[in-house]
């Protein structure tokens, strides 16, 4: 598969490590239909690509909402062979607070965003691929969700986080075993520390102490890395159903 030819969806797709997987796919040659809800970033991404991208506005934990976005997308591509995975939230709280248990419904909305979300593309994405024509390997499309070290790794405080970034782990190699007869691969990123909307708005000094704890490189990762994973794991037709860490070799502690 080349980045190229690539019908590409991608969820988060107005900033961070969905911008720059489009960005990547953009300069390629491919197609990107960008799903979000920040809906000002994500039409001046659209537009700043061109005509070969579109903006969806797309709540990933509404079923209805993602199977509109991507008959929308398929429309306009005319087919999807790619659909990445980078919508997630990322709240903390610690179980037991000075306030008493966190409450469940913020435990729910994160499963809901990060696993459901990824699910609810995944089968929708996968849905339209296997009526690709394959290719000379046999391949008609990739998934590629995203995950995190805090999958193996939590942090205190990071439980709902970790239960839904260990769920995408989870349900990967399930999906490319049954995906496997329809040419269509699966499989997941783990990024570290990096840098992200969310990362930016920290101060300076914390981004830096937390770029330290990385053995090597001692610094946060750069999301055109992440993108840099993405095009790897397209075009290489012999990984599937695989976790690939890309964290610096960092080991979250405890706190």
């Amino acid at each position: 598969m080349q980045l190229a030819n690539a019908k590409a969806v991608v969820t988060g797709g107005a900033s961070g490590l969905g911008l720059a997987t489009a960005r990547r796919i953009i300069a390629a040659g491919g197609q990107v239909v960008l799903l979000d809800i920040n809906d000002e970033n994500g039409e001046q991404s659209a537009a700043e690509f061109g005509k070969r991208a579109l903006y969806i506005n797309t709540n990933v934990a509404s079923e209805d909402s993602v199977r509109a976005a991507v008959q929308s997308a398929n429309e306009f591509m005319q087919g999807i062979t790619l659909a990445v995975n980078c919508a997630g939230i990322a709240p903390a709280g610690r179980t037991l607070g000075r306030d008493g248990p966190w409450p469940s419904e913020n435990f729910n909305r994160v499963i809901q965003v990060n696993l459901v979300g990824t699910y609810n593309v995944t089968k929708e994405a996968a849905a339209v691929m296997q009526l690709n024509v394959p290719n000379a390997e046999g391949e008609r499309g990739v998934v590629i969700s995203t995950a995190s070290i805090a999958a193996f790794e939590g942090q205190i405080g990071q439980a709902a986080y970790s239960a839904s970034k260990g769920g995408v782990v989870g349900m990967m190699l399930p999906l490319a075993r049954e995906f496997a007869q329809f040419g269509i691969r699966v499989n997941t990123i783990a990024p570290g520390i990096f840098m992200t909307p969310m990362m930016a708005g920290m101060p300076e000094e914390v981004q830096e102490s937390l770029g330290k704890q990385v053995p090597f490189p001692p610094r946060l990762g750069r999301p055109d890395e992440y993108a840099d994973t993405v095009a790897f794991i397209y075009g290489n037709p012999m990984v599937n159903g695989e976790t690939i860490r890309v964290d610096g070799a960092i080991r979250m502690q405890p706190k």
